[in-house]
């Protein structure tokens, strides 16, 4: 590469960077004035979620204008001249439509089933169900308990105010023990939760004869925020060693250069010399 080809690279990424550079500021004027007028017509409750969809697409966008003008231009500045700058219109155009030709591969796949398309990110948001419902649920209801309600109440009022899988078990079975059904099945698939079936146990007790919920419940809910402490204690360790190994794989090429590789050399070179 000559001094020439350096000067039309350089050239090049200075007028890619003056192309983006006004883009990149225009797209973050927008994003904020949308965020201003959702807040003023919203007020704090506005979350943005409905608009930053639209948002979320002008980052892909930019990346894709500068794969193609980055290609255009790289293409220019290695050729030069005129051919140059035909080739890198034709590079920069063929980059365009195969990158144009992958979303749409990519949506369709997504439309069907397949998968997300591209440049699409799944609310976050809590998981419904997750194990850590448990230990408050259990808490809420030993707390209905000693304060005078029965057990079927208890579930009701927690259910009411817990969402997710937890709450929604419950609901039912205060529902159903209402209207009649059998304690124990109604309590059997609130114990289908991964973890509750002490609690259901307890409480289906607690329906058909009247056994005391509160301490028993405080204590299972301690108990099940140790096993989770635990287990996050292990997964964390966990992810502490899977990030060390590669680190080991790196530094690994590094010692055996610097360190086995003259011990071995230097023994070669006296059996050698023998």
């Amino acid at each position: 590469m000559n001094a020439e080809a350096v000067h039309r690279m350089g050239i090049a990424l200075w007028a890619l960077t003056l192309l983006l550079l006004p883009a990149t500021l225009l797209a973050r004027r927008r994003r904020a004035v949308i965020r201003g007028r959702g807040r003023r017509l919203f007020g704090a409750a506005w979350g943005g979620s409905p608009l930053r969809t639209g948002i979320r697409a002008e980052p892909a966008v930019a990346r894709r204008w500068l794969s193609v003008v980055g290609a255009g231009c790289a293409v220019w500045s290695l050729v030069g001249g005129t051919p140059g700058v035909t080739c890198g219109f034709t590079v920069a155009c063929v980059v365009h439509r195969w990158m144009r030709a992958d979303d749409v591969r990519r949506s369709r796949i997504g439309s069907e089933g397949g998968g997300p398309p591209r440049n699409f990110r799944r609310p976050r948001r809590r998981e419904e169900g997750t194990p850590a419902d448990l230990p408050l649920a259990a808490d809420l209801l030993a707390a209905c308990v000693a304060a005078g309600a029965g057990p079927v109440e208890a579930a009701e009022a927690v259910g009411a105010s817990l969402d997710g899988l937890v709450g929604e078990r419950l609901r039912h079975v205060a529902a159903e023990i209402r209207l009649g059904g059998e304690p124990e099945r109604a309590w059997a698939l609130f114990g289908s939760l991964p973890g509750a079936g002490g609690l259901a146990g307890l409480l289906q007790r607690a329906t058909v004869s009247g056994a005391p919920v509160a301490a028993p419940a405080l204590a299972l809910a301690a108990d099940c925020r140790a096993r989770w402490a635990r287990g996050a204690t292990a997964a964390a360790r966990r992810a502490g060693v899977l990030v060390t190994a590669p680190l080991g794989l790196c530094f690994l090429p590094a010692f055996l250069i610097l360190g086995v590789a003259p011990v071995l050399l230097g023994l070669a070179g006296e059996l050698t010399r023998r």
